[in-house]
């Protein structure tokens, strides 16, 4: 069927086929921050902003960001759109294959998004009435209603069921032989995992966009900050992820190695009981106070020497639709104030403060300015794949600090955390709803605008949440490494596209 006055939305065709020159060389070791788990292998979980640390190198994406480009086509080389907002179709390049040699199809495609299950699955799909695939080469999304975010959640980061895995393969392994050994279409080939300690990946030289210049990858599980920073020193890891506060400063300080600076995440405090009209925090001027208590800017000196983008809002300042809300003030006097007009004096005891065992060191900081007026709470950090599974199943109370690095937009973004029955979000207001929906049908952009702009300035108004910071993740380049691949794609938080990578010639 051809699409009825179609409006092309992207024909940008990238290098095809494996450049003449030198076999892949070398190995670039990394030294982690976070522990590896095995459903990073696999899109279909994907969950957080940390499993495209793996899917990068093994898989590939219909679309996807690359450097330059937030929806650049990859498996697919190009898509339309139809007028109406109800049809988009992708024409597959042709000749990729994956790993084990079988080309990628259109049955791939539409196995590989049928098969999603992540945070996003429902509401993805419940959007789409039918996949179609009408010939080996092509597949074609028909959608209920319009939905101007479809491309948002299909081909940005925001999930993973725009990435392709064999189906084949799949059925014959099962799901847990996939886990095991994954196949996918990426730069780089499953070689082994030894889970809290390390996966090694070796190039795939039949990669449809170049071949890679770096044969074998690393990526070494390394807890402790000062143990990769010693790594990083000493040779043993070319990259070394989360070098913060005088970590950071050493790596400045020692010949040879470098300080990158990448921002891919915003961090606020979120008052997940607010909904509890038992709860102090059900009182706005009690989130307000908390709001006032917090000095932002030193808690972003002592983590990133001042690096980091001081914000008031859960959105991202590079996302479409940002509305930059006015700045709350370090105002510890009028918090306490506020306090006693809530019928809090002398303060409260907040109970627990779950946070990512990454940003520990940030919520002690919150949790003694929150302290410095009177609101005491008891640190939990949580290994990040239990964080996040608890607050999706929102098991977690009293306070949370999140840290938000999906990609999207301000509405992807509102809808995850503040909508009711958002992914993460403990509750809800009915305005703030009301315009959500207002907005999610609406093809007029700058319409589209104001109604999330106004959405925005609710959300601050309300004192919803506490925000901190667009985070600077810094962290350490070694000696022997040109290119690191960090910061090549905006916002994104690693190393990529991993086929870019290069160590410098001896």
């Amino acid at each position: 069927m051809k699409l009825p006055a179609t409006v092309l939305v992207a024909l940008v065709l990238l290098s095809a086929g494996a450049p003449a020159g030198a076999s892949p060389d070398g190995q670039i070791t990394w030294a982690v921050h976070t522990t590896l788990v095995p459903t990073y292998f696999d899109p279909s979980e994907t969950t957080i902003i940390t499993s495209f640390m793996v899917l990068y190198a093994l898989h590939d994406g219909v679309v996807k960001p690359m450097p330059g480009k937030p929806l650049a086509p990859s498996l697919a080389e190009s898509w339309t759109a139809s007028p109406d907002g109800l049809v988009y179709e992708f024409v597959l390049r042709r000749g990729v294959k994956f790993h084990n040699g079988e080309p990628v199809t259109a049955e791939d495609v539409k196995f590989s998004f049928e098969r999603y299950r992540g945070i996003f699955a429902r509401g993805l799909k419940d959007r789409v009435a039918e996949v179609e695939t009408p010939d080996a080469g092509r597949v074609r999304f028909r959608l209920k209603q319009p939905w101007p975010d479809f491309m948002t959640f299909y081909g940005t980061l925001a999930t993973g069921a725009g990435w392709v895995i064999p189906k084949k393969y799949v059925d014959k392994v099962g799901e847990d032989g996939f886990r095991k050994a994954p196949i996918g279409a990426g730069p780089y080939r499953f070689v082994s995992f030894t889970p809290g300690i390390e996966l090694v990946l070796e190039a795939f030289e039949g990669y449809w966009r170049k071949s890679p210049s770096v044969k074998r990858l690393v990526l070494r599980t390394i807890p402790d900050p000062a143990t990769r920073l010693a790594a990083l020193k000493r040779g043993e890891a070319d990259i070394a992820f989360s070098m913060i506060g005088e970590l950071g400063d050493e790596v400045r300080r020692t010949p040879g190695l470098t300080l990158k600076a990448v921002y891919p995440s915003t961090h606020w405090l979120y008052f997940v009981d607010q909904w509890d009209a038992k709860s102090p925090w059900h009182d706005r001027r009690v989130r307000l106070a908390a709001n006032l208590a917090i000095d932002r800017r030193a808690i972003d000196q002592a983590r990133t020497s001042g690096l980091s983008r001081i914000t008031f809002s859960i959105i991202p300042s590079a996302f479409e639709f940002y509305w930059p809300p006015p700045a709350y003030a370090f105002d510890p006097a009028v918090a306490k104030r506020l306090l006693a007009e809530a019928g809090y004096p002398g303060g409260f005891d907040a109970g627990e403060y779950f946070c990512d065992m990454t940003s520990a060191d940030a919520a002690e900081a919150m949790i003694g300015y929150l302290q410095g007026v009177g609101i005491r709470a008891k640190l939990r950090p949580l290994e990040r794949a239990a964080f996040n599974k608890s607050i999706a199943e929102k098991k977690l109370k009293n306070l949370v600090q999140i840290i938000g690095g999906a990609f999207g937009n301000a509405a992807t973004r509102l809808e995850a955390y503040v909508v009711s029955g958002g992914q993460f979000a403990y509750g809800g207001y009915p305005d703030v709803d009301g315009l959500f929906r207002e907005q999610a049908t609406e093809l007029d952009r700058a319409k589209r605008e104001a109604v999330l702009h106004r959405m925005q300035q609710l959300v601050h108004d309300k004192a919803m949440v506490a925000p901190m910071y667009e985070l600077a993740f810094v962290n350490g380049v070694g000696r022997r490494v040109e290119e690191s691949g960090l910061g090549l794609i905006a916002s994104y938080a690693f190393s990529a596209p991993y086929e870019d990578l290069k160590l410098k010639t001896k």
